[in-house]
């Protein structure tokens, strides 16, 4: 017996176990949950023709552009935004507090006109840079804006123009201000009052630094997901989590005895590994990105049976646990990899091409994929070798009942 070796393994195994039993909780609870699982807000919009502006491929693409930035602002976690057909898009806000502040931000034109005392526009939102709310000393609620150069000078000239005159600001139609122009305005700065609240002022900056929608959209249709439906969804797929490991740990060990226990510990630490990078991805986690975690395992699972199998053969065929354990290793190796590469091929076309839960899916599939194998073929043959060359095992025990002996 080799006790360096067997102190090696022990430390190896404990240490993974410890590990998995401290983080692996905290770590899944950390990670961002989709509408299936915590609840929220489904919305379609509807975009139509108007006298002023037609729908088109182009102008779809840009309100998806500004509702996603609108939605950002807002600080939602990991919204989804996505086009369906040629005139409507789907908007889901997982677990927003108050949907119906958020679906008034969606679906607002948020046109923004300057207009002199004879009712000509002589400037729009296109010639902002950037806005801000603020509170002034006196308590007014304001929203300070910034021009482009070209608004800059296009400003400077309408208030040359219009001293002692009346200048509206419009949204939508409607007047935010209408100040008597004192004196002409070079610097590009101007400031909007007349809302009643701070919040009121933020979601006016909000509106105005992401521009204005090119066309006409509506609220079609607004479904709220209830939390106690995502509590469900989700009690369920760890049901189908926990049942799915246990299968497997009782599979990998009747059949394969201590190779199969280190299998397991090396799935464990998959696993841990998985969550770390999904949680360092920012990914969020939706039922279809489960579904790829299972799947995933399920991959890392049949990567060690192609290996044990081989690594019996080897052992049959005369060789010594050690170098049957190499061989089994090396003749998997590229039945692995084809298998892997493979499915990752359509991973890349899913993400790609394919748009929300689809998208989580092929994430979740694809760093589970290359992780099984790193569990697979490197964390379980450097473990196994670890304990093989402890020389405290016989062949029946690596191999479990059904035995490679000669």
């Amino acid at each position: 017996m080799r006790w360096g070796n067997l102190t090696k393994f022990l430390v190896i195994v404990l240490a993974i176990l410890a590990a998995a039993s401290y983080y692996m909780l905290p770590l899944a609870l950390s990670i961002k949950q989709g509408l299936d699982l915590q609840g929220g807000t489904h919305v379609v919009l509807e975009a139509s023709d108007t006298t002023e502006a037609q729908v088109n491929d182009d102008a779809m693409q840009r309100v998806v552009t500004i509702i996603e930035s609108r939605i950002n602002e807002l600080g939602l976690t990991e919204p989804i935004v996505q086009r369906q057909g040629d005139r409507r898009v789907i908007v889901e806000l997982p677990g927003v507090k108050d949907p119906e502040k958020a679906i008034e931000m969606l679906g607002r034109t948020a046109l923004m006109e300057f207009k002199d005392e004879n009712g000509n526009v002589v400037m729009t939102g296109k010639d902002l840079k950037d806005a801000k709310a603020h509170k002034e000393q006196s308590g007014q609620n304001m929203v300070a804006i910034e021009f482009s150069d070209e608004g800059t000078k296009k400003f400077a000239d309408l208030t040359a123009k219009n001293v002692g005159k009346r200048i509206a600001i419009l949204l939508d139609g409607q007047v935010l201000t209408n100040p008597v122009v004192q004196e002409a305005i070079p610097g590009g700065k101007a400031v909007i009052s007349g809302s009643q609240t701070l919040e009121e002022a933020q979601k006016l900056a909000i509106l105005l630094r992401s521009g204005a929608l090119p066309v006409k959209v509506d609220i079609l249709e607004t479904r709220t997901v209830g939390p106690t439906l995502g509590e469900d969804s989700k009690a369920k797929s760890m049901e189908a989590f926990v049942i799915g490991i246990a299968a497997i740990v009782i599979f990998m060990l009747f059949f394969y005895g201590v190779s199969g226990f280190v299998a397991n510990v090396a799935l464990v630490l998959y696993v841990l590994l998985l969550l770390v990078s999904l949680k360092m991805l920012n990914a969020t986690l939706t039922l279809p990105g489960i579904a790829g975690i299972i799947l995933s395992m399920g991959m890392a699972v049949d990567a060690n049976v192609l290996i044990f199998e081989r690594f019996k053969e080897e052992y049959r065929n005369g060789k010594t646990l050690r170098a049957a354990m190499d061989a089994g290793f090396t003749r998997a190796f590229a039945t692995i990899l084809d298998a892997n590469l493979t499915t990752l091929i359509v991973v890349a076309v899913l993400f790609f091409l394919g748009t929300g839960p689809i998208k989580g899916f092929a994430v979740t599939l694809g760093v589970g994929i290359v992780l099984s194998m790193f569990s697979a073929i490197t964390a379980t043959r450097y473990i196994l070798r670890t304990l093989i060359h402890a020389n405290i095992i016989r062949s029946s025990k690596v191999f479990g009942v059904w035995g490679g002996e000669r």
